[in-house]
């Protein structure tokens, strides 16, 4: 599993760790690691030109001794010091000693290769401050290793707030950040690579499930299982207008997860075509996923679904309705648009304050809320956060959202809980497409046939 900490928690890890080494030992782990990184991202050291932005403090005493170690390798390394009254003097000294040279402006005849984004670290507030845009404007098209962070992104909140750095690789030391996983700022990061420090730090801010992760949460029946024993997921969705939502629907719930898919709905004739195992009928369920294309009819749905005193999926159409608490486990599934509807708050507003409106949701509606999303956000209302980051952008497409309700109503109906649900659901989503599309365009329908496929190769590896 990762985990992201938040900068207190990172901050009061590194004093303890301090406490024990000699003065400079940490920042010369972490200064390690980032040479080592940006030699990785150039392929070599001879002939390479490495520009730092320099600030103020500790992030730029980072790049000042990566810088060192960079041109004792034979790297041409210049500095441009934003800060050069805070400067970090230790470090500077050390690029001085190696050959690095400082310099105030960009010198046409000797563009880097990469440039270091040393300027803020993660104590940072608001964007770039003007002198630090300029520059950040001037290098671009050249890639950019940030340090710890992308200057002028949020870090505890992944939110951005002004002119920032857009990084190619960011190295981060200890712990990964809650800006290297939750949208925007999660994008300005680029590939995130993590320098152990040892740190001895608590339990983390917000988790990210990992494939060994899932495959511990997939229901598993045991040898005397039966179809009701492993749970039965009802399908309360489609519509006159939008049938093909129920088939979606039912294809993600009809994953195998499950031992049984009942359908309650208008699009009774459709589903049996596309899937003749399901059961058409309003039986008894240990989970109800409602409103996935369900029109004028989803409030009506989500009523009396809720009335049965069984878990629920939210989704779609039915979301509208949704006031307050259901009174029974509950899991929303939202988009930004659906999400701001539910709030009354402009759509970009959610887009770009991402964790704090799935937290607020979860706690509006004591229900766990799962925001799609780039990187999807799975909020309980007792503060909980897991992210997943597993997808390829073609994810984006009509009906997937369909297939995902469906999908986390079969492990509801298995047996997890809403927060587990969500998670593994999302997870699974994102692997399907993936697998189905190898880097290329993918329908809904594809995801739904992959979601079987990946988890028997999850399981395969959980025992091999």
């Amino acid at each position: 599993m990762r985990s992201a900490h938040s900068v207190e928690q990172v901050r009061a890890a590194e004093a303890a760790l301090l406490a024990t080494l000699s003065e400079g030992a940490l920042m010369q782990r972490a200064a390690a690691g980032l040479a080592y990184a940006v030699l990785d991202f150039l392929g070599g050291a001879y002939g390479r030109r490495v520009l730092l932005l320099v600030g103020s403090g500790n992030n730029g005493g980072d790049a000042l001794y990566a810088g060192g170690l960079l041109a004792r390798r034979g790297v041409a390394v210049d500095a441009i010091l934003l800060s050069p009254g805070g400067v970090h003097p230790a470090g500077l000294a050390t690029l001085r000693t190696a050959g690095g040279r400082v310099v105030t402006t960009l010198g046409a005849e000797s563009a880097p290769d990469v440039v270091v984004d040393g300027i803020v670290g993660i104590g940072g507030k608001g964007g770039l401050r003007p002198e630090a845009a300029v520059l950040a404007e001037q290098l671009s098209g050249i890639p950019i290793v940030a340090v710890d962070v992308p200057s002028g992104v949020v870090v505890d909140t992944g939110e951005i707030d002004g002119p920032h750095v857009d990084a190619a690789v960011t190295v981060t030391f200890g712990t990964l950040k809650i800006a290297h996983l939750v949208e925007p700022a999660a994008s300005a990061c680029g590939a995130v690579h993590l320098v152990d420090l040892g740190l001895d730090l608590p339990d983390p801010a917000m988790t990210a499930l990992q494939a060994e992760d899932v495959a511990a949460l997939l229901p598993i029946p045991g040898p005397d299982a039966q179809k009701y024993s492993r749970g039965v997921v009802g399908v309360r969705a489609g519509s006159m207008q939008y049938p093909g939502a129920a088939v979606l629907c039912v294809s993600g719930a009809s994953c195998g997860l499950t031992g049984m898919v009942r359908y309650d709905g208008q699009a009774a004739d459709l589903v049996r075509a596309r899937h003749p195992e399901v059961v058409v009928d309003n039986g008894r369920v240990q989970a109800w996923v409602v409103g996935s294309g369900g029109g004028h009819d989803a409030g009506k749905a989500l009523r009396t679904s809720v009335e049965t005193d069984v878990p629920l999926v939210v989704d779609a159409d039915a979301l509208v309705h949704v006031r307050g608490p259901l009174g029974v486990p509950a899991l929303l599934t939202p988009h930004a648009g659906e999400l701001a509807r539910m709030l009354d708050v402009e759509r970009g507003a959610v887009e770009a304050e991402q964790l704090h409106y799935a937290r607020k949701a979860a706690s509006r509606f004591g229900s766990v809320v799962l925001l799609k999303g780039r990187h999807t956000l799975v909020a309980a209302p007792d503060g909980r956060v897991r992210v997943t980051t597993v997808g390829p952008s073609w994810l984006a497409t009509a009906g997937s959202g369909d297939v995902l309700a469906g999908l986390c109503g079969a492990l509801l109906a298995a047996g997890l809980d809403p927060f587990d649900a969500g998670s593994v659901g999302s997870w699974l989503h994102g692997a399907a497409a993936e697998y189905a599309g190898r880097g290329g365009p993918i329908t809904a329908p594809d995801v739904a046939l992959a979601i079987t496929q990946v988890s028997r190769t999850l399981l395969a590896g959980s025992h091999a």
